[in-house]
């Protein structure tokens, strides 16, 4: 192994301590609620962007999980904070669930109900009860739970966009190249991965079941064994309609399936997921881990040769996730590579920003990607610090 294990750790708290934390801290708004919702690449915050619910979601799990993990008792009123917004704003008090963003000022702006943004809802208010034991966030969990399984699932998979009052729309916000998908590989994953924090903090059976539902869903419907990937986009009846390889979400899949598995218990999933988790974490280092990085994703044969954050995260703990698992330490060697390729190229280090969203194959951040907005968030690198600090402390 090229590197120390607990001098690692150091690394990565001192870089979450004092960059990350800081960062997120500074973009509390006091007087409409919530957090700014756009800071742009040349380090202009926009105090009356829109609020994406997700964004709040997850800066309400980052902050719960920032104050679990020991990273202070001032953490805690970010998320104390990050909760009060999504309860009074981000819900729709009429028809239940979470709207997609509001105003600055937290009035509803777009109203599409989509079952991702539920998840993670039910993700980031299971990790605040764990912090607070606020049964107020655990029964509000609960109420989107059931939202989920009785609104947006039908008897082969969950479906993807509603409109406030619960008819099936569009699903344009998580379709991408060039095709609107009505299920998505991607919303099944953090349904598992929100269902997991449930199950983690209430043992309820009920939930148990839900995440053996969705992994027979990943074992028969979305992994491809012949292709060594999971398929991403599909219709109605659950068929692949694009030849897509997110290398990101299939390293991503791996260890949130392996840790689902294992919070879960149940040694017949545990079997029959980690077949397909060792096959993609195989196929994913041997065919997109190439320049000390991670590779995005191969859209028809064409392959994105772009830096992405969050693929860079995902990449770091899945690599990790697998040495442990094998005791192969070249998986634990491209964590820490990656790590250094982070470093170098996506850490901004102008004063007072995080990391660039994205950077090219020589290393040059694209101009056009803000620092913060809906999906650039403290969710991918902050749950890569969390992870990666307990298993290299471990």
């Amino acid at each position: 192994m090229k590197f120390d294990k607990m001098e690692f750790a150091k690394e990565l708290r001192k870089h979450l301590e004092t960059k990350i934390l800081p960062f997120w801290e500074g973009l509390k708004d006091d007087e409409f609620g919530g957090f700014y919702g756009m800071l742009d690449i040349n380090l202009k915050l926009d105090k009356k962007a829109v609020k994406g619910c997700i964004l709040n979601s997850r800066i309400l799990w980052f902050f719960s999980n920032a104050y679990l993990e020991g990273f202070g008792e001032e953490t805690l009123l970010y998320a104390d904070h990050a909760f009060d917004f999504l309860k009074r704003s981000c819900v729709d008090k009429q028809n239940g669930g979470l709207y997609w963003s509001l105003s600055y000022d937290g009035k509803p702006y777009d109203t599409i109900k989509h079952t991702y943004n539920q998840a993670f809802a039910v993700y980031a208010l299971s990790s605040y009860y764990d912090a607070t034991k606020n049964e107020e966030a655990l029964k509000l969990a609960y109420q989107i739970y059931n939202i989920i399984e009785n609104q947006c699932k039908d008897d082969i998979g969950y479906l993807e966009a509603f409109t406030d009052d619960w008819k099936l729309a569009n699903n344009d916000k998580l379709s991408e190249n060039g095709i609107i998908a009505q299920k998505t590989m991607n919303t099944h994953l953090h349904v598992f991965e929100a269902y997991t924090e449930l199950y983690r903090v209430t043992k309820d059976e009920k939930v148990a079941a839900s995440l053996r539902g969705i992994m027979d869903m990943f074992a028969k419907k979305i992994y491809n064994p012949i292709l060594h990937r999971q398929e991403v986009f599909f219709d109605r009846e659950f068929h692949s309609i694009i030849d897509l390889h997110s290398y990101g979400h299939d390293i991503e899949t791996c260890w949130l399936i392996d840790r689902g598995t294992k919070i879960l218990g149940d040694e017949s999933y545990i079997e029959l997921m980690n077949v397909i988790t060792n096959d993609l974490a195989k196929e994913t280092f041997k065919v997109a881990y190439i320049g000390h990085s991670f590779m995005a994703e191969s859209d028809r044969g064409v392959v994105n040769t772009l830096r992405i954050w969050w693929v860079q995260c995902e990449a770091m703990i899945g690599f990790y996730n697998e040495y442990q698992k094998s005791g192969q330490e070249e998986y634990a060697d491209a964590a820490y590579d990656i790590w250094q390729y982070i470093l170098t190229y996506l850490n901004d280090k102008r004063d007072g920003s995080e990391w660039f969203s994205e950077v090219d194959e020589a290393g040059k951040p694209s101009t056009g990607k803000p620092i913060v907005e809906l999906w650039k968030c403290p969710y991918h690198n902050g749950r890569m610090f969390f992870e990666m600090i307990r298993r290299l402390t471990a």
